[in-house]
């Protein structure tokens, strides 16, 4: 059964994994987010940032109108926008790791709740916006639980640990660099932990985290001053820093293979670079050195795609869930949305109360504490009474995306009043 249409607007904009590759998704990407984050507050009620190692995506309460519109001029021109429902149903398949590059993997959860976290910091996130990615969480949550579509999933660091042995045939015996100590970097090294290596190396910008990660696994912590060293030691090198430029440059590429050359021959032994930070850690033109073999984002699809294969059942039961979950998601949505009009309805009513119940003291011309406590507690009781079935119909108005009779419905209560002193004049 369909959904409810919605009462208020949501729209999603930006780009992913499906249609954008390393470069689009880099060139998309917005640098300071906390600059975005208050720009983007002056246009919309309320909005999140979303940005992985495979999407940039922003959600609004808007129209897409009004999204394409503010992208245009943040100097974005190719992105794909979603509207009300559409957009809800993207936030929910996003959340439960179906259109996720690796498919089913948990790391969308805690990046969707860290967006969230960032956005009510800087003050931009509404209510409504709070209520859907909350919900979404919620959603995601509850389809691992019901199927099995992240049992066994690959994340994108394990996914690069596997393209790294496939493209050397095995890691036995490796000498393997990780670059970055961050959630994908924990990720990376635990996948490498399984494997039989000689040596792995981390190497972090804060010395400290490098250590703690190393210990966890057994491996060997470095700084970045000592970086050069170790690109020479090493087999693979998997980078995954939040760095906002990139740390293993051309020029320092060069002379850490002329450091790597095999004896008598004049060959550098070769050197595998996988990348998977946004934006980049790798300088391009990086892959024209001789003996360096650079891997990015855009080459972990075909292990995505066996990932896909191997859980499509569970993955069409979680988008069954999806859509049982969408109608009342919406309801949600919309009996949240229908605020505005109730506090309209009580808003209007406060006033007459106060109004009235100020004459009938007058009238009884009692300053009698007790008195007036009495005469407050009644206006107060019987005007939540008054008010409870037009609270109930406006509510259940919304919540089936009737607008126009929820708002008709206030209308003609607080109009009503209007009406009649305007005729006893």
């Amino acid at each position: 059964m369909a959904a409810d249409p919605l009462f208020a607007h949501l729209a999603i904009g930006g780009m992913n994994h499906h249609t954008a590759d390393v470069d689009m998704l880099e060139q998309f990407r917005f640098g300071n987010e906390e600059q975005f984050l208050a720009e983007i507050q002056l246009h919309f009620k309320g909005a999140i940032l979303l940005q992985t190692c495979n999407r940039v995506e922003v959600l609004v309460q808007g129209t897409g109108a009004g999204l394409t519109e503010f992208l245009h001029a943040q100097g974005r021109t190719v992105f794909e926008v979603r509207e009300d429902l559409d957009a809800i149903r993207h936030l929910l398949e996003v959340a439960c790791g179906i259109d996720s590059m690796i498919v089913g993997e948990d790391q969308i959860l805690g990046q969707l709740k860290k967006a969230l976290a960032a956005a009510q910091m800087a003050g931009a996130c509404s209510p409504l916006v709070e209520q859907c990615v909350n919900k979404a969480v919620h959603v995601g949550v509850e389809v691992r639980r019901r199927t099995e579509i992240n049992r066994g999933a690959v994340s994108i660091g394990s996914a690069a640990v596997t393209l790294a042995e496939e493209l050397l045939g095995t890691l036995t015996g490796r000498h393997i660099l990780v670059v970055g100590s961050g959630e994908i970097g924990m990720l990376v090294t635990q996948a490498l932990a399984a494997k039989d290596l000689t040596a792995i190396y981390v190497a972090n910008r804060t010395y400290d985290r490098a250590v703690q990660l190393a210990s966890k696994i057994g491996g060997k912590a470095v700084t970045m001053d000592e970086l050069h060293r170790y690109l020479v030691l090493s087999d693979v090198v998997i980078s995954c820093t939040s760095a906002p430029h990139p740390i293993i440059r051309c020029e320092e590429l060069k002379e850490v293979m002329k450091g790597r050359c095999w004896p008598l021959e004049g060959h550098p032994r070769p050197l595998i670079l996988i990348d998977i930070a946004q934006p980049r850690d790798v300088e391009e033109g990086a892959d024209q050195i001789d003996g360096v073999h650079l891997c990015t984002i855009d080459n972990l699809r075909t292990i995505s795609q066996s990932n896909l294969d191997y859980r499509k059942s569970e993955a069409s039961r979680a988008q069954t869930y999806i859509e049982q979950e969408l109608n009342q998601f919406v309801q949600l949505i919309n009996r949240k949305a229908a605020d505005d009009q109730l506090s309209m309805l009580h808003s209007w009513a406060e006033q007459i109360r106060v109004r009235e119940r100020d004459r009938a003291l007058a009238r009884l011309g009692s300053e009698d504490q007790r008195a007036v406590a009495v005469v407050d507690d009644l206006t107060r009781v019987l005007v939540k009474k008054l008010l409870t079935d037009a609270t109930f119909s406006i509510r259940a108005s919304a919540e089936c995306g009737e607008m126009e009779a929820a708002a008709s419905l206030v209308h003609a209560i607080t109009q009503g009043e209007k009406l009649c002193i305007q005729k006893k004049e």
